[in-house]
């Protein structure tokens, strides 16, 4: 074959494989409601704007697929949520919401293939709700979610477990999203560890008895919108293998503040004494013992200074947890971490570990 004959066959080579690669690619619409979309979370749906509400934190919406691009569209009650950018497994980029609806483009040009993007709302509920229209795909076909998460852990706590300035380094301790991040709590950590599916109840300030605000968890725990007292979750939709109560922190401060409006409210003029305060924990764990009949509860303290030394309240735990005589009931306590403000990313980890630990040994090999 001559020279001509050659360059005429390589290119009619090239421009078949570009057209049959560019007719393979296309812009894929995928509704909030698309079963190829893995929700993890409590996660609300408005069926008059089609589209799903993402309170809670660590919230997740994931999808795979084969593509290059990916858009998504949401609307932020305020503007000021923030949700971690996920490719591929790997956190990427913080996106910042702005209030309203808009489209939003989540990644670059990826290299032409399989790949998995996931959004996971890194601060709390009380910045406001977050509508999840759906996904914008560039590519050529939406693949199902791998469906290998054995365990479901779920979390209730309060700041610490939201994760309430745990990237904030600069000494102000805030709680506002570009450095409260979820997704590096010891919550998000422990569920990740144990390639466990996640959902974390939690607010900032929240106690078992008392808050700093007119709510306490046991008026929350079992909210699927979080603002509405009249919306309820069902706890029958799927139940957890292990729950983690990590509460008493904000407990442990206010019962010492007799002049605090949610103390008088709460207690009147009286502080509660030791078996009042292991009453409320107990019956707190039988809200949860109610719902999941089978289900292991590891009752967590720390690491802020609620397990300082010589601080009364993990023995108020061991005490409540032994007279209930669960043996599906255990306790965790980390030790206090004796620096200033909210547990930092690395404080989270040390929490993590510890309590990997005992899900490990008491709980999985058990």
């Amino acid at each position: 074959m001559n020279s001509r004959a050659t360059l005429y066959f390589l290119s009619l080579f090239i421009f078949i494989s570009c057209k049959n690669s560019s007719k393979d690619i296309d812009i894929i619409n995928v509704n909030y409601n698309d079963n190829h979309i893995s929700y993890e979370g409590r996660i609300g749906e408005n069926k008059t704007k089609r589209a799903s509400e993402i309170y809670w934190s660590g919230s997740s919406i994931k999808i795979v697929f084969e593509g290059t691009m990916v858009k998504t569209t949401l609307e932020d009650q305020n503007g000021t949520n923030y949700f971690n950018i996920i490719i591929d497994g790997k956190k990427t980029d913080v996106l910042k919401l702005k209030k309203g609806k808009h489209t939003y483009s989540l990644t670059e040009k990826l290299t032409y293939g399989k790949h998995s993007i996931e959004l996971t709302k890194r601060n709390e509920w009380t910045f406001g709700t977050t509508l999840f229209y759906g996904f914008e795909i560039t590519g050529s076909k939406i693949l199902e979610v791998a469906k290998d998460k054995s365990l479901f852990i779920e979390f209730y706590g309060d700041s610490i477990t939201t994760g309430h300035g745990n990237e904030d380094y600069t000494g102000e301790d805030k709680a506002d999203g570009d450095v409260t991040n979820n997704y590096a709590t010891y919550a998000a950590i422990t569920a990740k560890e144990l390639n466990a599916e996640y959902s974390c109840i939690a607010r900032g300030g929240i106690g078992i008895m008392v808050s700093w605000f007119n709510m306490i968890m046991p008026e929350m725990y079992d909210r699927l919108n979080p603002n509405d007292p009249n919306s309820k979750w069902n706890f029958d939709e799927k139940k957890p293998d292990i729950v983690v109560v990590n509460l008493f922190q904000n407990d442990s401060w206010i019962v010492n503040q007799p002049n605090h409006v949610e103390f008088k409210r709460r207690f009147g003029n009286k502080k509660p004494t030791e078996d009042i305060i292991i009453n409320k924990y107990q019956s707190f764990l039988k809200k949860i013992r109610k719902h999941y009949p089978g289900t292991s509860i590891v009752c967590l303290l720390g690491n802020m200074d609620i397990t300082k030394e010589n601080s009364p309240w993990p023995g108020y735990v061991s005490n409540a947890v032994k007279t209930m005589g669960d043996k599906d009931i255990y306790t965790c306590y980390v030790p206090h971490k004796n620096t200033p403000g909210h547990p930092k990313v690395e404080e989270h980890q040390i929490v993590a570990e510890k309590l990997l630990q005992i899900i490990k040994t008491k709980i999985i090999d058990k």
